[in-house]
C-alpha cells in the first residue's frame, strides 16, 4: 500500500497543470519552500519549461510589486476627506438624537391619547377600541414606511444620478 501512495504522490507532482505545483510555485516566489518541496518543484519545472517561464514571470511580478510605493494624495484630498467624515458623523449623531427625541415624545403622546381614550366613559367602547386599533395601524404603517425609505436610501443605485 505504501508503494501505491508513493507512486500516486509522484504522479501527483508530475502533472504540470496541477494545483499542487502552482502552490509550490507561489511558495517559491515567497521564499517559503523546504528542501523536499523544493525538489518536488524542481522536478516539475524540469519536465515542463512553460512552468519555469510562469515561475519567472511571477518572480518578476513580485520584484515589481515589492519596489512599488503608493502615490500620496495632495493635502486637499485629505482635507475634503475629513470634512466628509465629520459631516457624516455629525449627521449620523444628529439623526440618532432626533430619532430618540421623536420616539420619546411620540411614545408619551400615544400613551396620553390611549389613556384618554380608555378613561373616557362617554364614548362607546367599540369606538374607543376602534380608535386605538386605527392609531396602532397608523403607527405601524409610519414605522414601516420610514424604515423602508431609510433602507432604500442606503442601497439606491440611482441616488447619485443627475437628471
Amino acid at each position: 500500500m505504501s508503494d501505491r501512495k508513493t507512486e500516486k504522490n509522484v504522479k501527483h507532482a508530475m502533472q504540470p497543470d496541477d494545483e499542487r505545483v502552482r502552490h509550490l510555485m507561489m511558495a517559491e516566489v515567497d521564499r517559503e519552500l523546504s528542501g523536499e518541496a523544493r525538489a518536488e518543484l524542481e522536478s516539475a519545472l524540469a519536465e515542463n519549461p512553460d512552468l519555469r517561464n510562469e515561475l519567472e514571470t511571477f518572480q518578476r511580478l513580485k520584484e515589481v510589486t515589492d519596489t512599488m510605493t503608493p502615490l500620496k494624495p495632495p493635502g486637499e484630498t485629505w482635507d475634503t476627506y475629513w470634512e466628509r467624515v465629520y459631516r457624516r458623523l455629525e449627521r449620523g449623531i444628529g439623526w440618532v438624537l432626533v430619532s430618540l427625541g421623536t420616539i420619546t415624545v411620540g411614545t408619551w403622546a400615544l400613551w396620553t391619547a390611549v389613556q384618554g381614550l380608555i378613561e373616557d366613559t362617554t364614548m362607546p367602547a367599540y369606538i374607543r377600541w376602534g380608535l386605538l386599533v386605527l392609531l396602532a395601524g397608523f403607527v405601524i404603517l409610519f414605522v414601516s414606511v420610514v424604515r423602508e425609505r431609510l433602507f432604500m436610501q442606503k442601497s439606491d443605485p440611482y441616488k447619485d444620478v443627475v437628471r
